[in-house]
């Protein structure tokens, strides 16, 4: 077997592979025989049929066929792994026949992505000053409130809106006269002091009773997500279709034991241990999204494949898909929202993937230099921690079971011990509480 190899643009190796007619005999004497075991013909048994006899039947290159077919399945392993020592392979080789004929060599073409080089910059002693969560007392007044409103009791009352009411209502939107596409909302609830459409909305709606109908214009703003309607005039038709007074429940020991604890104090310290967890997890990633872009920026890499990209965008549009969807949405009516295609928005998406790819790579690139990565017990300790915790999801528990889960893990504990290590090396105000 004879290989040449040539790199090509964009982190791209191309073998070109060849047979000699020696070589090649034996595939076309399995093809046969693999045809013969699907054709059936008068006289012989399945697998038994003579070449000559098959090749008048089905034709020489029939056979030819699923001969290339055997060698390609036998030999490419062998030249990828040979031909790309040093280079790590992604996603799937592109094969294309291009030689075939009775009595001569084989030949075959593979084209290969590759990881792409990299030339990794500074990523020690950056001296970042890290974000520190902090939860301000309007925070967490804010969502009390907010827990408030969640039990507010509903009465459809016969009078004239007022501040704090639930409106129930149609609401049609109209530019220069004309209706707005997606512009037609029925049965909305509307609370009053809070924002709706635009700013100042549900102050048009106030003195209003069941069964009026409100028209107003209100300005949108000029930095709107809906181009068509940003720093225009909109008009507003509102038909009221019920008014609701609602009663906020009292802040007491009461209301806390609607949330099974024992009295307001203790709801107040869960509910301010949740936001700051929630705010320490957000600034967490906003640190380390600074701290990865400034290594990013000091390091230099090859082209990248077009297959790595195309992955990892869709990696992100999944996530969005599935995030849409945990939220009770259709993905769908959002890309309907949007008014992108699935393709418009993967391709918006390109330089977030870039930007993960890069990250990826750096993490990679650390974890070799440094040597870092879990060892055997900190991988086992996570499985048992893992089927602990989905001790009930049977499909969880069988993931874990399966051979390449421990793979999948190491890489994620490596992952997170690099992110680690560099918030060690580059923010002096998290180094000392990380060594702690």
């Amino acid at each position: 077997m004879q290989v040449t190899t040539k790199d090509l643009e964009k982190s791209q190796i191309e073998l070109l592979i060849e047979l000699s007619a020696e070589e090649f005999a034996p595939y076309i004497e399995k093809g046969a025989l693999k045809v013969s075991e699907s054709v059936k013909i008068e006289g012989f048994r399945k697998g038994k049929v003579p070449y000559e006899i098959l090749k008048q039947k089905v034709g020489e290159m029939a056979i030819l066929e699923e001969a290339a077919h055997l060698a390609v399945s036998k030999t490419i392993d062998e030249a990828v792994e040979k031909y790309t020592i040093g280079r790590q392979p992604v996603g799937q080789p592109n094969v294309n026949i291009t030689k075939l004929a009775p009595s001569n060599p084989f030949e075959y073409k593979v084209i290969i992505s590759v990881i792409p080089s990299i030339a990794l910059g500074k990523y020690k002693e950056l001296n970042l000053k890290a974000e520190e969560a902090k939860l301000e007392d309007k925070e967490l007044d804010k969502a009390m409130n907010d827990l408030r409103e969640m039990r507010a009791q509903e009465v459809i009352v016969e009078r004239e809106v007022q501040e704090s009411d639930k409106v129930v209502a149609d609401v049609h939107m109209l530019l220069d006269k004309v209706p707005l596409e997606d512009g037609h909302n029925h049965d909305i609830a509307i609370l009053m002091g809070k924002g709706y459409f635009v700013p100042g909305f549900d102050k048009k709606l106030l003195g209003a009773k069941k069964g009026d109908e409100r028209t107003f214009d209100l300005p949108y703003p000029d930095d709107h997500h809906q181009k068509n309607i940003a720093g225009k005039l909109v008009t507003f038709v509102v038909n009221v279709k019920e008014v609701y007074e609602r009663k906020l429940p009292e802040l007491n020991d009461e209301f806390a034991s609607f949330f099974r604890l024992k009295d307001l104090e203790e709801l107040k310290k869960n509910l301010k241990e949740s936001l700051l967890h929630e705010k320490k997890h957000n600034i967490d990633l906003k640190n380390e999204s600074e701290l990865l872009g400034k290594i990013i920026a000091d390091t230099k890499f090859g082209d990248f494949p077009d297959v790595l990209i195309e992955s990892e965008s869709r990696n992100l549009m999944l996530e969005l898909e599935q995030s849409v969807t945990r939220q009770g949405g259709k993905f769908e009516d959002y890309l309907n929202h949007l008014k992108k295609t699935k393709d418009e928005l993967m391709l918006e998406m390109t330089p977030n993937a870039i930007k993960r790819v890069k990250a990826a790579l750096i993490i990679r690139e650390i974890a070799v230099i440094e040597k870092i990565e879990p060892s055997a017990k900190e991988i086992d300790d996570k499985v048992t921690e893992l089927k602990k915790q989905y001790e009930k999801n049977h499909e969880v528990l069988k993931m874990i079971e399966e051979p390449g889960y421990k793979t999948y893990l190491r890489n994620i504990l490596t992952n997170e011990q690099v992110i680690a290590k560099l918030k060690e090396w580059n923010y002096a105000n998290l180094g000392a509480k990380q060594k702690s």
